[in-house]
């Protein structure tokens, strides 16, 4: 691929007059976009004839954002993504029970943004352990949170059965193998570095959620994230640590130093963070049990059940909705967004060398726990986490525009060409993604960077970021002057392998 101008005739659609920045090269410079068939076929020199041209004059153009953390695959939640910037939402961290099917799913109902799967170690273990056979993703994952033995320790005969589960997954497109080792703490060290093994052997990475995340030892954020450390280093594998923020809480001084000394060692270790100071999952999660919140330096008022928005007053309160709904979607505060001293936490997360920027986005569901599927607009009263649509405006608010902690070319790597390099050896095809250059996929997004801001809350979670002018995937609108275009649904399956 280049960025230098080609000599063409004409094309599909000309974007005019708009702040090119190209994360790879460096080029921030105003040039003409020219797009055909899906593919910039040209950037900068002179204009070709065009059958659409837009005028983006005053706007920056630049690579789509790359999500390697977004649970929310459906079209309603994709397309809130998608006016966030985001041309890419990936399940990596939980992964899918069945990829093949979750790929065909998505296919035969079309997305707005291009989408892909993990392999979802959970899941195998709910298959192999308690019999469940979930096939889909994040949801499927918490619904089976009730069974019986899926966090146990397993036999050896068990183990091969759940890893050979994974390698199936991986023989049919698997983006590499999710694991959610935080949620089954008790699984054990061995078999860990097994299934870390096998993503070495296929050359795929793993995506962890780490065992611990409390401050202090035993059983610390760090002792967790050196798990992470480890494993590359006895496997090879290329080990990636989802969400380093939320993991790391307020040890990320040292966790960020940990992380630094094994790179300069060598070893394959990536990271990513969100800009927000609360977490969110499933209430029946075991870090969430009423005796472990003290070692988090949290309490049960510091948990909002997302459907009904009550904080538990007590222990014996938690105990009970752990019980009768272990699936339900809470919000866990961890951080004070208000206190000073907090957002910095979340700020150094961010900050770390090379961390991507990915949201931990969870689709939106009702008060009665429905989730809402389909091409449905979503109903007033379904709501989410804010980093679901607010996520990566954010970090260009915060990083950029407010602190100036970053420039803007280095934030806009940080969403596009750094986790589209992150996923280059299991998919050569994102080589093409991630930069605005001659050759490159025409998945692109046109913002203001006086303008881009979240306006999403814990309160209104539906609240679309602004600024975002257009968003492109493949060359089409998903997104046309600040308004998802509902009749496209360009998105295309990231499977491994892909060239």
């Amino acid at each position: 691929m280049e960025s230098r101008p080609a000599a063409v005739a004409e094309c599909d659609l000309l974007l005019t007059g708009g702040r090119v920045i190209d994360p790879e090269t460096g080029r921030d410079e105003i040039a003409d976009v020219a797009i055909t068939g899906g593919t910039i076929v040209a950037v900068g020199g002179s204009s070709p004839r065009a059958d659409v041209t837009v005028d983006v004059g005053g706007r920056v153009v630049t690579a789509g954002f790359i999500d390697l953390h977004s649970h929310a695959q459906n079209i309603p939640s994709l397309r809130l993504q998608a006016l966030d910037g985001v041309t890419t939402a990936l399940e990596l961290e939980s992964g899918a029970g069945d990829v093949a099917r979750s790929l065909a799913r998505a296919g035969d109902e079309g997305r707005p943004i291009n989408y892909g799967y993990s392999a979802s170690w959970a899941q195998a273990r709910m298959d192999v352990l308690d019999g469940s056979s979930p096939d889909g993703g994040f949801l499927d994952f918490t619904n089976g949170l009730a069974g019986a033995n899926w966090q146990k320790p397993a036999e050896a005969s068990e183990l091969d059965k759940i890893v050979g589960r994974l390698e199936e997954q991986l023989s049919v497109g698997a983006l590499g193998i999710g694991v959610l080792v935080g949620y089954a703490p008790q699984t054990g060290r061995n078999e860990y570095l097994r299934v870390a093994s096998l993503a070495a052997r296929y050359g795929v990475p793993t995506y962890t959620h780490a065992r611990f995340k409390n401050p202090e030892d035993p059983e610390s954020a760090l002792e967790g994230v050196a798990e992470v450390v480890a494993a590359a280093a006895g496997t090879g594998a290329h080990m990636h640590l989802c969400h380093v923020n939320s993991t790391s809480l307020r040890a990320i001084d040292e966790v960020a130093e940990l992380i630094d000394g094994a790179r300069q060692r060598g070893l394959d270790v990536t990271t990513e963070a969100y800009p927000y100071g609360a977490g969110m999952t499933a209430v029946g999660v075991p870090f969430l049990h009423p005796d472990r919140l003290p070692r988090l330096g949290i309490e049960p008022s510091n948990l909002s059940i997302v459907a009904t928005g009550e904080r538990p007053k007590d222990a014996a309160r938690l105990l009970q909705i752990r019980q009768e709904s272990p699936g339900a979607l809470v919000i866990i505060h961890y951080l004070d967004e208000d206190k000073e001293e907090d957002v910095s936490l979340i700020r150094r997360a961010l900050l770390m060398r090379d961390t991507a920027v990915a949201s931990d986005a969870i689709p939106f569901t009702t008060p009665a726990g429905l989730v809402v599927e389909g091409d449905r607009a979503l109903p007033p009263d379904a709501s989410s986490h804010p980093r679901t649509t607010g996520t990566f405006a954010r970090f260009l608010r915060t990083t950029v525009r407010e602190s100036g902690a970053l420039s803007l070319a280095e934030a806009l790597r940080r969403c596009s060409l750094l986790p589209a390099n992150i996923l280059t050896e299991v998919v050569p095809a994102m080589a093409r993604k991630g930069r605005v250059q001659v050759g490159a996929d025409a998945d692109l997004v046109v913002f203001d960077p006086g303008l881009v801001s979240d306006r999403s809350t814990y309160a209104a979670s539906q609240t679309s970021s602004t600024g975002f002018d257009h968003v492109l995937v493949a060359g089409r609108a998903v997104v046309r002057d600040g308004n998802v275009v509902t009749t496209a649904l360009p998105g295309r399956a990231v499977v491994r392998g892909a060239r």
